[in-house]
This record gives C-alpha cells, structure tokens and sequence, in this order.
C-alpha cells in the first residue's frame, strides 16, 4: 500500500482537466486557423493602370474588398499621389455557381458564412466539436465508475461473492481495491460464523446424546464409571460453550475483552509448562520477555498450545521463549506425528480436525482456531512447522513494542 499513492500520477481530477484543457486547447488553434482563413481567402493582388501610350500611372499590391451589391473595389496609389477605387460589378451567374471570385465551389465560394450569423455558427461548429470529442473521454472515466455501482449494489443484495473490476491506478481503482477488500473480509466473516454455528450444533448434539444414552442405563444408583462418564461429558459442554462464547467475542472487534498491560510472557509460559508437565527453554541472555497485551487470553492462547502439544506428542512437550528484534517468539514442539503441510493452514479452521482424530481425545476443533485469533488481536501471527526432530511446532509471535 506504501506503494500504491506514489503510482498516483494522474488522479481522475487531473485526468478530467488535463482532457478538457487540450480539448479546448485544440479547437481553439482549429477555430483561429479557420477564422484565418475565412478572413485572408482573398489573397493580394498586384493592380497596374496604364494609359493609352502603355506607360504605368498608378500601381499597388492591394487586397480586394467585397462590397455586397456592388461586387469588387480596389483602391491604387497613383503617381501624382491621388487614389485611384477601381471597382468590378458582379457578373451574372449560371444555377448553383457561387459568388464570383470566392473559394470552395464553382465560382469559389467560400463555405465559412460571413458577418454575425458566421460567426455564430462557427461557434457551434465549436461546441459540437467540444461535445463530440469530450464524451468518449468522460464515458470512458465514467464507465467504470459505473461497474463500481453495479458491483456495490450486487452486494448489498446478498450475492456477497460479488466483485468489481480492480483496473487502473487512480482513485476509482483505489476504492475498488478497498471494497474488494472489505467485500472479502465480511464474505469470510460470515461463512466462518455460518461454519461456527453449524458445527457448534453437532458439537453440542455429541455429549448430550451421551449424558442422554448415560442417564437411560443408570441403576437406582449410578455406577462410578456411568457417573465419571456424565461429568466428563458436562465438563466438555462447558469449555465448548466457553470457546464458543470467546471465539464470538474475538471476532467482534468491538467488544472489551480486557485490560492491556504489560504482560511477562516468560512468566506466564513458566507457569503453563509446569502445569503441562512441558519442558521450558529461556535465554540465558534474556531472562525476561515482556509484550503489551490481555493477560488472561495470551494464557488461554499458550495453554491451548500446550495442551494440543499434550494430546498428540509421544514425548515430552518443549517450550522455547525467546525475543528477536521487536518481537516475542513461543515455540511449542511435540514429538507427534506431525502436521501435513496441506492442512497446516486448515487446523486453524474452527471445529477442523486432522484426519484419524476423535472427539474422543478431548479436542472440539476450536483450540487453536482461538489461538490466531488471540494472536490476530494482539498484532501477532501463529504457524505451524516442521519439528526437526519429528512431530510438529507451533509458533506464536507477538509485538514486543
């Protein structure tokens, strides 16, 4: 974006102008050539009085002067200093010859009028050049504006799929650019909140099948193993309402989901890690990472790592704090099977699970889905890597400034 206002060598404004100042720029050179023309079509002539004996009495290099009716007169500088009207009455014409002596058809007449009227429809002849020549220019400007219309009133009828063309690089493109952006954002938004709604559905509908079937086979006195059975499955309903209700809070940035304040995230990392039974790894440079931030959700983001890590890690969990430049980095690795590169984007889904595993093992698909959203909040980012010892790594990173 830094980029795009220096491309700004033309805005629409700039264009418009620049079009109409040539435009006038070239009919007026056109109409002062013509006008010109209409004034100087009768060119000098060199006028030579003799007398009988064939010597000169006057000469002069005049040009001839119409005079309507009368046809036409030019005025010779005699010898003795007298001035000579020598005049040329008009000959008769045959059907359709124009005026003697004038350009443009037999007889040469001129096909610019004279006088008053003349010069009014040369005027028009002006405006209709402006108006011919400047609407393909405006249409052109126009036309687009017009696809942004289209394109805008298709989305607020619902059809949030609906885009519009992103050509040039002035501020129709730039708004085009903008809305396609925001178009984006809210088409992703609502499928996600669509997406959360229907699997928060299925979800819910698993352990009440199970406290349902549970309640049906309990004895006058519930076996421990029934009773166990039912807690385990209301203690799963609460933390999917309770991710529910902080994956919709997230999302609404709007919403005061606490206090920002300068968080050790060290500390916070050493106490989740002892609580997991994770190993952590601190720099013995850097004892101590502080970012600003809510306390309570980048906990909940490094305990849902920690106990994702926990779930599918076949040895000890590691956990590596770290600060690089103006930025704090959490490393969780595991020893699992790892993550494919295909669906390490999709395990950030909510309620997406990797192939082969179960609801069984404790997970409801929206771990670490609130994981990036935490980190969204926060100005950071979260990714999932290759572990080079085997099994997968999740990266946390936050803004330290």
């Amino acid at each position: 974006m830094t980029s795009w206002n220096a491309r700004w060598r033309f805005p629409l404004y700039l264009r418009i102008w620049l079009a109409v100042v040539v435009t006038v720029g070239l009919l007026t050179v056109s109409f002062g050539y013509l006008w010109r023309m209409n004034t100087e079509q009768v060119p000098l002539r060199e006028i030579i009085i003799l007398n009988e004996a064939d010597e000169i009495l006057g000469q002069s290099m005049v040009r001839p002067q119409r005079v309507p009716g009368q046809g036409i007169e030019f005025d010779v500088q005699m010898k003795d200093g007298r001035k000579l009207t020598v005049q040329m009455p008009p000959r008769a014409r045959a059907g359709g010859e124009g005026p003697p002596g004038s350009r443009g058809g037999p007889g040469g007449r001129s096909w610019l009028p004279r006088g008053p009227t003349g010069f009014l429809w040369l005027l028009g002849m002006v405006g209709l050049a402006v108006a011919v020549g400047s609407y393909p220019i405006v249409r052109r400007l126009t036309q687009r504006l017009e696809r942004l219309r289209e394109g805008v009133e298709r989305w607020g009828e619902g059809d949030l799929s609906a885009r519009v063309s992103e050509n040039g690089t002035d501020e129709v493109a730039f708004l085009a650019r903008r809305f396609n952006h925001a178009a984006e954002r809210v088409e992703t938004l609502v499928k996600t909140h669509k997406s959360l709604l229907a699997n928060a559905s299925h979800e819910l509908r698993s352990p009440l099948a199970r406290i349902r079937m549970g309640l049906e086979l309990m004895v006058p006195e519930p076996s421990p193993r029934a009773r166990d059975e039912i807690t385990r499955n209301i203690g799963e309903l609460d933390q999917l309402i309770d991710e529910i209700l902080l994956a919709s809070r997230l999302d609404a940035s709007e919403s005061d989901l606490g206090t920002v304040e300068a968080v050790d995230l060290t500390g916070l990392a050493a106490e989740e890690s002892a609580r997991a039974g994770a190993e952590l790894e601190i720099s013995q440079s850097e004892q101590t990472v502080m970012v600003p931030g809510v306390a309570k959700l980048l906990r909940r983001a490094l305990r849902n790592l920690l106990e994702n890590a926990r779930r599918y890690s076949n040895g000890p969990v590691q956990v590596v704090v770290v600060r690089q430049g103006n930025e704090a980095v959490v490393k969780v690795c595991d020893r699992g099977p790892g993550v494919p590169e295909a669906e390490r984007e999709r395990i950030f889904e909510p309620f997406y699970r990797l192939r082969g595993a179960s609801e069984r093992e404790g997970s409801v698909g929206l771990g670490l889905s609130l994981v990036r959203s935490i980190a969204t909040r926060h100005g950071g980012r979260v990714a999932c890597e290759d572990n080079p010892g085997g099994g997968a790594c999740f990266v946390l990173v936050l803004p330290c400034d």
